[in-house]
């Protein structure tokens, strides 16, 4: 019986999963403040650990495409063994947190085990749920982005305890995320693990124009998106100082801006089944980079106004992001989707780290300047999607590969 329920929502348990797994992806950021206060870490410091968890994602996916781990083993179990592994490192954490070399060294190792979590997810997705991928990856990636908050969440529901506890949170919570797959297991839709690969098979669809210019898109999307999360606990930080209200609301107003993000992600896979994944995603960048490029001219307008304006970029800027991941699944090679996934997975996330690293060493000289060094993101991703066509939703022929 049990067996038969969890077969019948595989989706719900492996979004349910994600969420989980994936708190521990910003677990330091949501207690960022409270660090700043008890051990005198700047935003720089916070920029770097952050940074950590960025380069060993990047260094974990490209493992995974190198050795061919994802084509080769069961998707669930990576996933469930990640999960452990990344909930015993994130606790390590707060044993370090004042030594800085094995405070980095630890959120290295967390980034490891995240790339055996967030790619893995998505290719449990298309095991299970074949159909509209567009939409069942939305709820994925949806579940990530409420992820990436819940930390804020942990902090604000634990304010006057010690820093510690939302970490040791996040951890139970990616414990519980791996005993959901691995009770679960891989979907039927799937092929059966292969043999060892190279990297140039994981490399192989971007001999395919379409490819390309998809991965163009969401190279563009990567830079402006973990940037952005990363700059708003400071972007709300300064408007409450300017309505004079209590620092308590950070943790609150950071957590619902970034969890809008899911409501963004599901509204625009609904979409996806009537427009087409490449209209979501190209609209989302759009708005994204319009709101990136006008919120610096408004910093002289209400707190109010901004903080709104927040929450509608916190709705869109990843909104595009599962479109991006549907629309890569359908060109990939099927057989390696796993790797070619993790590959495209580790270009954009290599590129958060210039945008990360410019905007927080920046962030105290330039103020919200600084979010215009967001914009390549937006404008490089849009002009990679020119001129494609979707040929779920166009009258006329797909675009041919080259």
């Amino acid at each position: 019986m049990k067996t038969r329920l969890r077969q019948r929502h595989p989706l719900a348990l492996i979004v349910l999963a994600q969420l989980c797994g994936t708190s521990l992806w910003f677990s330091v950021n949501g207690v960022g403040l409270s660090l700043s206060r008890d051990l005198g870490l700047s935003e720089v410091d916070l920029g770097r650990l952050t940074l950590a968890v960025q380069a060993g994602f990047i260094a974990g996916t490209l493992a995974i495409a190198v050795t061919g781990l994802a084509d080769r083993f069961h998707a669930s179990r990576i996933f469930a063994v990640s999960c452990l592994l990344g909930a015993v490192v994130n606790a390590g954490f707060v044993l370090v947190a004042d030594q800085p070399t094995l405070a980095l060294m630890l959120r290295f190792a967390t980034g490891l085990c995240l790339a055996g979590i967030y790619p893995l997810g998505m290719k449990l997705v298309i095991g299970w749920t074949p159909r509209h991928t567009g939409a069942a990856l939305a709820w994925l990636v949806g579940m990530l982005t409420l992820g990436t908050a819940l930390p804020h969440l942990l902090r604000g529901s634990t304010l006057g305890m010690p820093w510690e506890w939302p970490l040791l949170g996040a951890s139970l919570l990616a414990l519980l995320g791996g005993a959901m797959v691995h009770a679960l297991g891989d979907g039927p839709h799937l092929p059966p693990p292969a043999g060892r690969v190279r990297l140039t098979e994981g490399l192989a669809a971007l001999a395919a124009g379409r490819f390309r210019a998809v991965a163009g898109g969401y190279f563009g999307h990567c830079w402006e998106l973990y940037a952005f999360w990363m700059l708003t606990p400071f972007l709300v930080h300064r408007e409450i100082q300017r309505l004079m209200a209590s620092s308590d609301l950070v943790a609150w107003l950071s957590f619902g801006i970034i969890a809008l993000g899911l409501a963004g992600c599901v509204g625009g896979g609904r979409l996806s089944r009537h427009l087409g994944s490449l209209w979501v995603a190209r609209w989302a960048l759009m708005a994204s980079g319009t709101i990136c490029l006008t919120y610096p001219l408004l910093g002289w307008a209400p707190p109010g106004l901004l903080l709104a304006l927040l929450f509608l970029w916190g709705l869109t800027v990843i909104a595009d992001s599962p479109q991006f991941s549907a629309l890569a699944a359908a060109t990939a090679p099927r057989e390696r989707i796993g790797s070619t996934l993790a590959v495209m997975n580790a270009v954009g996330f290599a590129l958060t780290i210039p945008a990360i690293s410019l905007t927080t060493s920046l962030w105290s000289l330039q103020g919200t300047w600084v979010l215009w060094w967001l914009l390549p993101g937006p404008i490089l991703g849009l002009w990679a999607l020119r001129g494609l066509a979707d040929p779920a939703v166009s009258p006329s022929p797909p675009v041919h590969q080259e």
